[in-house]
């Protein structure tokens, strides 16, 4: 039995492949030894890894320190010139949970939410804002209440992080320590406690988990569930489609997606069905959907760039946004069926999330959340990693700044619209770096660091080491000349 195919294998050690890894570590007295005893003690891979990550959300709840002081409660501006702005203490009263409204089915007078009349979050998230609702003592002023809303829901989403963690090490079995880029990213810290981004992810992270297991049925359920949380998750089924395709796998896809579509349901339906007056969508349940079609231009995309420099508001930018996503989706549909070795289910998957980050009308900063899990399974190089963490740092700081240069009035304190557009930029060519070399290492497979030992989708659960039946272009020569047989693309590298 080889190395690779050995479920006892020592764990990859990234201090031997990567030298940034190897110089971080440093700090805590240099690369691991090859006569080192990994695994022999409490202190294993993954729980150092969720320890870390806890700790990094500890240090990203700090930050928001001088807001839960006052920022989010007196002046204008000081939650953007501290850099910590937070959505959940201001939704708190603003969505009606401090009035004990019932989300979907109770609308929300305009006093209070400045006319949303229903709450704007898919039905799974909703959920997590009512739990901690019910968590958070009704008594004491409302500035109390709202402080103690963000520190409940700060626990709940500490608990995420940590599922995030534990997944994102578990999913590639010999590449544990891969999952400290999700632990030690600085983007994740800084916009943990932003939103509740970090629900779904957690989810998805699982669903991955799980299909790595070959447990399509369960990855599936998960999936719908993270789907019913955020929309994202949702576009993982087009990889897993074009994979499952490519692997003559299509019976466990049909699975998966099955599982999908009933977690899904058996979430959404009590809310989105009405039967009073006759059977109806409801209008809080549509309010999800009805506002991310008609919300327009907005921060962080392209497309603001566009409107504020040519003074267009950009009407149908859901027709352009649309038509660019299907055009990403092609390129990942070609990329998958065309190249030499069938990409890993990581690096599709953290394309197309990226495609629909680019495309989207809005990019709020807690939208990196999505795709750090995904960049360290697809692109698990620390370098590579760090750069694109940075562009998104800068982001962070640059729509904090840019608010309170809008928000400050004559005073312009902050960072002008130029300057802001300059860090929707630096977030998108960051973004695109990061997609580039994930294509070259798609087409490449030699080039991929995951395939440097001669594995070929750790996280593909029964996609990996699958023979292809179904390819296009040049690889369906390769796939002829192969007999069905797969190629050990490793190199071997000291």
């Amino acid at each position: 039995m080889s190395v690779r195919d050995d479920p006892q294998a020592q764990p990859v050690r990234p201090t031997a492949e990567d030298p940034v890894a190897a110089a971080g570590s440093e700090l805590i007295g240099g690369p691991t030894g090859r006569r080192a005893l990994l695994g022999t003690s409490w202190w294993t891979p993954v729980r150092i890894v969720a320890i870390v990550a806890i700790g990094m959300f500890a240090l990203g709840m700090a930050q928001k320190l001088p807001c839960y002081d006052g920022g989010w409660f007196y002046g204008a501006t000081a939650q953007y010139t501290h850099a910590c702005y937070s959505d959940i203490p201001h939704l708190y009263n603003g969505r009606g949970f401090a009035l004990d409204l019932v989300p979907y089915f109770d609308r929300i007078p305009d006093s209070v939410s400045g006319g949303m009349e229903y709450l704007e979050y898919p039905v799974l998230t909703g959920l997590f804002m009512e739990v901690a609702s019910w968590m958070t003592p009704h008594g004491g002023s409302i500035q109390d209440r709202e402080q103690i809303y963000w520190l409940v829901n700060a626990g709940m989403l500490m608990v995420c992080t940590a599922v995030i963690a534990v997944c994102v090490a578990r999913t590639h079995r010999r590449r544990p320590w891969d999952a400290l880029l999700v632990a030690l990213a600085p983007a994740f810290a800084l916009t943990a406690t932003i939103n509740w981004d970090l629900f779904a992810v957690a989810l998805t992270a699982a669903a991955m988990l799980m299909w790595s297991r070959s447990r399509p049925l369960a990855a599936g359920v998960l999936l719908g569930l993270a789907t019913a949380a955020k929309l994202y998750p949702g576009l993982l089924l087009g990889p897993l489609l074009l994979l499952c395709l490519r692997a003559g796998r299509l019976r466990t896809f049909w699975t998966a997606a099955g599982g999908a579509l009933a977690a899904w349901l058996v979430v959404n339906l009590p809310v989105m069905v009405s039967t009073q007056g006759g059977p109806h969508i409801r209008d809080g349940w549509k309010m999800f959907y009805t506002f991310s079609q008609e919300r327009p231009v907005d921060f962080g995309s392209v497309w603001l760039i566009i409107s504020q420099r040519t003074g267009n508001s950009l009407e149908d930018v859901n027709t352009y946004g649309t038509g660019l996503m299907v055009l990403a989706c092609l390129g990942v549909a070609a990329l998958a069926l065309c190249a030499p070795r069938r990409p890993r289910l990581a690096q599709l998957s953290f394309l197309i999330v990226a495609a629909f980050v680019l495309t989207n009308k809005v990019y709020s900063p807690q939208y990196v959340l999505w795709l750090i899990p995904l960049a360290a399974l697809a692109r698990p190089r620390w370098r590579d990693f760090l750069i694109w963490q940075a562009c998104e740092v800068m982001y962070f700081l640059g729509i904090w700044m840019y608010l309170a240069y809008t928000g400050s009035g004559d005073q312009h304190r902050g960072l002008p619209a130029e300057g802001y557009q300059l860090a929707i930029a630096v977030h998108l060519l960051g973004t695109l770096y990061l997609c580039a070399l994930i294509v070259r290492d798609a087409l490449v497979p030699e080039r991929d660091p995951v395939r440097w030992d001669g594995s070929d989708d750790p996280g593909g659960g029964v996609l990996d080491r699958a023979p292809d039946a179904f390819v296009l272009g040049e690889a369906r020569r390769g796939a002829r000349a192969e007999s069905a047989a797969l190629v050990d693309w490793g190199v071997h590298r000291e």
